[in-house]
């Protein structure tokens, strides 16, 4: 889901815009697909503004947009421009149109470029005067911690790295974004995880000598390709995976490798002598030979029970490993002879389909680390970042526990903890210690912790005497949350903790040197991973398997690359501070050797990703990135629908409405025997179509102009069929387009529409509701605001954190949601 206006407070959605195309086909002004010039507009120009706006949406819209023909559900003629707060909802998505370019549509009437810019300055300004006299910070929400924001919570609280996938079920999403309060609902197996993540990290944190054997296992894509040195490994191997785990207690653990098998259950590469190597903080704990003549005949004849035991024996060891977090890591050993290369490249041309994989490149499966064993202490580093003091006696022991609840508490809940809280904590310290130790006390103690609303939700106190209604500035402990969790998606540290105690950090110059530290902190990772990671949707990667018989090349490798590559770019905007524009036009790029002969830069060498400019100009800004292009296909084929549908929602914000629910009715197959058709005659069919053509004629353009880049962001000429390509068209503002250049420069004619889209997005994101028509002034301010500073992305968070709905509140009375985790 995008983020978009919020529909269920307006009833006017995109498809009027396209319903009105329609309606202009049904009227015969829009018969032929050519473009009509925009025309001298006739109406007067009067020195009541309200006269001549009202005469150009009599001239241009009221003809659809009228009582009788009612088209997209829109009525004009009844509307009161003197008024025009009163009808705020369809004015914003009025706006919205005419500022994208969508209104009129193409083939219509328009007026000049100068009236349509008085009309919409108008008309924004005076729904920003409406907005002005009674502000709105927007409906309070209680926002519950996401997998990513508990995973950092518990990093920055307890130094601990939880695999938050093992614990937590996936978050549900709206308006694009996964920490958006109306799509955290809550339920009885989502309350058990949250437990059995506090109950697993507690006894993870402080380390329990009681604690039952368990597992886990690290698993490897599949189409990773192994026959290369992997960035994060030992040199001098190649494939192999590498991870971070925590092992509870001081005790023995069993290490488990598993490789992958062919289609006969047989271990790949088993032809060459191979050896894998075992590592634990980088150091070797355990090596075996796998593989060659003695192998490769045994799997010959029994192919499961040869690997199975290969496993078993020669890829299991159990190793007494001290509490903590450590790197584990398996890989093999480079082979680099010029015998072993040769008889590789021999076999693999003679025996192309030998199912035992010819290519002699076996590949590493999964780690499995289970335990523990023989348990022989529990002190590790987080407990001691846990206990800021140890009782030297039974009689210290109650005053310490109190010290390191009270500590804990503190971070966890975001506030100094009440003292009734605090009382309730010792309550499950002296449980625990009455069944055992101190450490059993302290442990029960966090356990209940994790599991309180005070840490898993991020309640906001509201006025006792305040009235219903009533706008009241949120806490400066409050800003602290909001803001740490906006940059950072975790609880904040302690120097923003205590401005906020100290009721420092609303000071403009405090809070302005506040956010830039914040922003240059490495924890600002998150904001590129959680908001550019959905906005940009390059969460949908891991997802996305292109044929392998169509582009054989593609592999996890350039998967990663593709990922970090967009990460890396959309980090350098905020490092740098730079331009939003040049989120669409920079001419750099980020590359490793694997990325880099994929887009075809030479003289790259390495798989560590470093700056390169951009020769190419159709390969600059978003839409030459190959994570953008990918996730905008599918797996056999590009599609024009999909990537002009991304530009619609992500660079200017208006998102098409979703197809038509008959449209199986309106696109009857051709059968087998229909001839190859290119992807601009397919997409002819839908535009033929009644039902289709509305939208088709507003997305399909966008995307035939990027249709040189394939399925997987490669440059071609001719499409999957090998017929020429033809990436002409014209806009729905009538702007001619040839290919992804000029289509960029078509998109940023109008450079605040893109600016207000990505600012909608951030203050989606960093509210955790979807916008309203009273927050669209507050928007446009910012994007005015940032203007005045080359529309810097530092400008863009400083008027965002500044303005009214992240700072402010209204009361609505209560806002706790039934099912919030249980205080037990």
């Amino acid at each position: 889901m995008t983020p978009r206006l919020d529909t269920r407070r307006i009833g006017i959605t995109w498809r009027f815009a396209a319903c009105l195309v329609v309606g202009l086909v049904a009227l015969g002004s829009a018969s032929r697909a050519v473009p009509i010039e925009a025309q001298e507009s006739t109406a007067p120009r009067a020195a009541d503004p309200i006269s001549e706006h009202r005469e150009t949406i009599k001239q241009y819209c009221e003809t659809c947009h009228n009582t009788r023909l009612k088209t997209g559900g829109l009525i004009l003629d009844t509307l009161d421009l003197g008024k025009i707060g009163h009808d705020a909802e369809v004015w914003e998505q009025v706006v919205r149109k005419l500022r994208a370019g969508a209104m009129p549509p193409y083939g219509a009437r328009r007026p000049d470029e100068a009236t349509m810019t008085r009309l919409v300055g108008w008309l924004e300004s005076e729904l920003d005067r409406a907005g002005s006299l009674q502000p709105v910070p927007g409906r309070p929400v209680l926002r519950r911690l996401n997998r990513a924001e508990y995973a950092n919570a518990i990093r920055d609280l307890l130094g601990i790295d939880v695999n938050v996938a093992a614990l937590l079920p996936p978050d549900g999403a709206a308006f694009g974004f996964d920490n958006v309060a109306d799509a955290q609902s809550s339920s009885p197996a989502l309350l058990q995880a949250y437990l059995a993540a506090a109950r697993k990290i507690s006894a993870v944190a402080i380390g329990d000598p009681a604690m039952d054997v368990g597992s886990d296992t690290y698993s490897v894509r599949q189409d990773l390709s192994q026959d290369v040195y992997l960035e994060g490994l030992p040199l001098g191997t190649v494939g192999g995976l590498r991870v971070r785990h925590s092992f509870p207690v001081d005790a023995e653990y069993d290490f488990q490798v598993r490789l992958y098998r062919t289609n006969l259950n047989a271990i790949r590469g088993l032809e060459d002598p191979q050896e894998v190597e075992l590592m634990l903080d980088g150091e070797r704990i355990h090596a075996a030979q796998v593989g060659g003549d003695t192998d490769l005949m045994a799997a010959q004849l029994n192919p499961t029970d040869t690997s199975d035991a290969i496993e078993a024996t020669r890829l299991r060891m159990r190793l007494f490993v001290k509490a903590g977090q450590h790197d584990v890591a398996a890989a093999f050993i480079e082979k680099t002879s010029p015998t072993f290369e040769t008889a590789r490249l021999r076999r693999f041309i003679r025996d192309f389909a030998n199912p035992y994989d010819a290519e002699g490149a076996p590949h590493v499966q999964s780690i499995t680390i289970q335990g523990p064993y023989r348990t022989a202490g529990v002190t590790t580093a987080v407990s001691d970042r846990v206990f800021v003091c140890r009782p030297a006696n039974d009689k210290e022991q109650a005053p310490c526990a109190r010290r390191i609840v009270s500590t804990l508490a503190r971070r966890a809940y975001r506030r100094p903890p009440a003292s009734t809280e605090i009382d309730a904590l010792m309550s499950f310290y002296e449980r625990g210690r009455s069944r055992g130790s101190f450490e059993d006390g302290v442990r029960l103690a966090l356990r209940r912790m994790l599991a309180s609303p005070s840490f898993v939700y991020r309640p906001e106190a509201e006025p006792q005497r305040a009235a219903q209604g009533t706008v009241y500035p949120i806490t400066d402990l409050e800003l602290a949350t909001r803001l740490s969790f906006f940059f950072w998606s975790s609880i904040p540290d302690e120097p923003i903790l205590r401005l906020g105690e100290s009721g420092q950090l609303a000071k403009p110059d405090v809070l302005a040197a506040q956010v830039r530290r914040m922003l240059s902190d490495p924890r600002a990772e998150a904001l590129v991973n959680n908001f550019a990671g959905q906005w940009l949707q390059l969460r949908n990667l891991r997802g996305l398997i292109p044929n392998s018989d169509m582009f054989p090349d593609f592999d996890d490798n350039l998967r990663e690359a593709f990922e970090r590559e967009a990460q890396l770019f959309f980090k350098s905007i905020i490092d740098e501070d730079r331009s939003v524009l040049d989120l669409m036009t920079a001419d750099y790029t980020f590359v490793n050797d694997r990325l880099a002969r994929h887009y075809g830069i030479p003289n790259i060498v390495g798989g560590y990703f470093r700056r390169v400019p951009l020769k190419e100009e159709a390969r600059r800004g978003l839409l030459g990135k190959g994570a953008v292009l990918m996730v905008t296909s599918h797996a056999n084929t590009t599609s024009p629908v999909l990537r002009g549908k991304w530009v619609l929602e992500n660079i200017l914000g208006a998102p098409p409405p979703s197809p038509p629910a008959d449209l199986d009715t309106a696109l009857k197959d051709e059968g087998p025997d229909a001839p190859p058709r290119t992807m601009r005659e397919q997409m002819e069919r839908h535009r033929k179509s009644p039902l289709c053509a509305s939208c088709h004629r507003v997305m399909d353009p966008i995307g035939f102009a990027l249709e040189n880049f394939d399925v997987v962001g490669t440059w071609r000429t001719t499409n999957e069929a090998g017929l020429p390509l033809n990436t002409a068209d014209t806009l729905m503002d009538g702007t001619k387009i040839a290919d992804a250049v000029t289509l960029r420069a078509a998109l940023l004619k109008r450079p605040d529409v893109f600016v207000q889209t990505l600012t909608e997005k951030l203050l989606v994101y960093a509210l955790g509701r979807g916008l309203t028509p009273e927050d669209m002034p507050g928007v446009r301010a910012i994007v005015r605001r940032a203007s005045q500073n080359g529309y810097r992305f530092s400008s863009i968070v400083e008027g965002i954190v500044n303005g009214a709905p992240f700072r402010m509140r209204m009361k609505i009375g209560a806002n706790t949601p039934a099912g919030v985790v249980a205080s037990r």
